[in-house]
């Protein structure tokens, strides 16, 4: 039995280190990074049996992006594109500290995931599993991968699971219209949602503030929970009715990338274990300040690092 399936794409990323300038830089630092897997990751380290399902090309790249993850706890269960045309996805990330900003350029089209149907893929985990999750970038990716979103997220709550779904809007990929026109009709198969603030009003043309919003989406589609992260600002939940305020936690800016899927992380690896939506709001943002001060994209992260961050033991602890 697993208790969390995700399922997205992962790429390799490529940094020059010490912050240097990818125009001169003369060697990078590989990670690998994919929303879908860092929630993997994040929520393995924190008590939670972790599945990532995806695509990889059958190649010395693919075979990376698999042993690392695995190298961090996860079970992976791909598909191997032994195709003429096979590609791993990558991008490049530039750090910069103000008064320059970071740049990152992507280079994943036509990437071996933008192929996957969901017969290719084993659906009989979520006959087991507590939870599934996926985010808006991979149902971005391709017609393919739009169907194919749709089609797990049915099929998982039809099988008892619950399912996520973080909206992870990315402006590169398609415009606010696109997403909302595919996003909503995915929301009747979704019982907890994250969204950010921005993208519930660019996207989802929701109005006021971040409880307005929260209380507008569950209105229209029902959800079991209604997160809206919030930035600086912390986050949101809207449960049963009720409302749940978290702030964050003081935190490194050091490495910023990730934190969103640390949060979604955290929250899922106590939501699902049964701890009540507060405890798992603090785990989540806990979660989030530890990966601002981790190199990479993943929360590389202890329950006691947790702990430590949300100031002592919550109901939420005990299994």
């Amino acid at each position: 039995m697993v208790d969390l399936v995700t399922f997205g794409e992962t790429m390799l990323r490529l940094s020059p280190p010490d912050e240097e300038r990818l125009e001169v830089a003369d060697q990078y630092d590989v990670d690998v990074a994919g929303a879908e897997s860092n929630v993997a990751v994040a929520a393995q380290r924190l008590g939670l049996d972790s599945l990532w399902l995806s695509k990889l090309p059958d190649s010395p790249v693919g075979r990376k992006v698999a042993g690392e993850l695995r190298r961090h706890g996860i079970s992976v269960d791909v598909v191997w594109d032994d195709s003429p045309e096979r590609r791993q996805g990558t991008y490049y990330l530039e750090q910069g500290r103000p008064p320059r900003g970071s740049e990152v350029i992507y280079d994943r089209a036509h990437a071996s995931v933008t192929t996957t149907e969901s017969g290719e893929l084993p659906t009989a985990v979520f006959e087991d599993a507590l939870c599934f999750h996926t985010t808006g970038i991979t149902p971005a990716l391709s017609e393919t991968l739009e169907a194919t979103t749709a089609e797990l997220l049915e099929r998982a709550q039809t099988a008892g699971a619950t399912t996520s779904f973080d909206v992870n809007f990315r402006s590169n990929l398609w415009t606010p219209e696109a997403a909302k026109e595919v996003l909503t009709e995915l929301f009747p198969a979704v019982d907890i949602l994250v969204v950010a603030e921005r993208d519930a009003r660019v996207v989802l043309d929701a109005a006021g503030d971040a409880e307005a919003i929260a209380r507008e989406l569950d209105s229209e589609y029902g959800f079991e929970v209604v997160v809206v992260t919030r930035g600086s600002e912390g986050a949101l939940a809207l449960a049963d009715g009720d409302v749940t305020t978290q702030p964050t936690y003081e935190a490194s800016d050091a490495y910023p990338v990730g934190t969103g899927d640390s949060f979604v992380g955290g929250f899922l690896s106590q939501y699902l274990d049964g701890a009540s939506v507060s405890d798992a709001l603090a785990w989540g943002a806990g979660t989030a300040a530890l990966k601002r001060s981790v190199p990479g994209d993943m929360a590389t992260v202890s329950p006691e690092e947790v702990r430590e961050v949300i100031g002592g033991t919550t109901e939420s602890l005990s299994r």
